[in-house]
């Protein structure tokens, strides 16, 4: 078939400054992806590419110009409706990840309909719930607090805690507050240092950690560390999880290296910053290969993009939380049927989309 694309992009506005140990955010470009057969123009598929700036791999000032160019390219192709995925694979950079996930499920969405629906499953139907963590995010500490009990009241039976952006001394005593007042069976922590420690202090923190009967950390020091990453995993002061350090793997067998090399407890995918749908599909049957955990977690994208990592994440049944509850961060968001009750995702199908432009 042969498929046009319009890009429409979007500056989604945070609620309040999301603090990170990279840095604040206030707003998030994002580029929403239509697609549609020649000839059969009331079919629209969408898609969401969306970059992170200071940590995507493919951000750049002239992103739109890249994107544009590339879908360019895909207009002048006969695109089979079986094995998109790896006909995406074949005609998109693997250095722009985010792009060739919105492309992928743009064409996903538009094969299958036009529905938003990417992936058949109970959740879709409304008949199955995805576990997620409530996230708290840097910042005062007073707002730090607050999100803690919100996330409580809400009904979330596992949090996660940004660290690495205030001093460590703060950061601790909030997290042994959390534990003396409530009991490792009442709900279960993560937390996410986004690599902040380094080789000198590392150890003492996790020992900390550790202590306070932290479920796992989230890369706790920089890429490009594999030895003393390999170090930490082989120690098991505390379960780490990969999650910058799968930036950039292309190849399956580099995939698997990685893994092997490194033996992490867990990874963490996000399928626009990893290479999309196909690229956490390899690093999902290579985990479970190796019996290493993941989990799936969005990169801050609108609830277009939100949507496909759910039904991903949904057609793997998952029992760990995951990281899917960032529909709500923005004042502008697509109003979608994703919602959140008592710490899980539910697909509320009556409530229905509206309109992207």
């Amino acid at each position: 078939m042969k498929v046009k694309f319009e890009v429409i992009p979007h500056l989604l506005k945070f609620r309040f400054e999301a603090g990170t140990s990279r840095g604040s955010f206030t707003e998030k470009e994002t580029w929403f992806i239509k697609a549609w057969e020649l000839g059969a123009e009331d079919v629209v598929g969408w898609g969401e590419a969306s970059p992170l700036k200071g940590l995507s791999i493919d951000y750049s000032e002239n992103y739109a110009i890249k994107l544009r160019a590339v879908l360019d390219h895909i207009e002048g192709l006969d695109v089979p409706k079986e094995d998109i995925l790896n006909f995406i694979s074949e005609n998109t950079p693997f250095d722009m990840p985010s792009l060739r996930f919105g492309v992928e499920t743009a064409l996903l969405d538009l094969i299958s309909g036009g529905k938003k629906v990417i992936f058949q499953s109970p959740f879709v139907k409304g008949n199955q719930r995805i576990p997620i963590n409530g996230l708290v995010w840097m910042g005062e500490e007073s707002f730090m607090r607050q999100q803690i009990e919100e996330k409580i009241e809400q009904g979330f039976d596992t949090i996660k805690m940004k660290i690495g952006a205030i001093d460590w001394e703060t950061e601790l005593a909030i997290l042994s507050e959390i534990r003396d007042r409530y009991r490792p069976g009442d709900f279960t922590l993560r937390v996410d240092a986004n690599g902040a420690f380094d080789e000198s202090n590392v150890r003492d923190r996790l020992t900390e950690l550790a202590s306070l009967d932290i479920h796992s950390i989230e890369q706790p020091i920089k890429l490009g560390q594999p030895q003393l990453m390999a170090e930490l995993c082989k120690e098991e002061i505390l379960p780490i999880a990969l999650d910058e350090e799968l930036i950039g793997i292309d190849q399956l067998e580099d995939k698997r290296a990685l893994l092997e090399n490194i033996k992490p407890q867990f990874i963490i995918l996000k399928p626009s910053l990893i290479g999309g749908v196909l690229a956490t599909q390899e690093w999902i049957e290579i985990a479970e290969s190796l019996n290493t955990g993941w989990w799936m977690t969005s990169m801050l994208e609108a609830n277009i993009g939100l949507n496909a990592i759910a039904q991903l994440t949904a057609s793997y049944n998952p029992s760990l939380p995951q990281g899917l509850g960032t529909g709500q961060l923005y004042q502008n968001n697509i109003d979608s049927p994703l919602e959140i009750r008592k710490g899980e995702l539910v697909y509320n199908v009556p409530k229905g989309w509206s309109s992207v432009n």
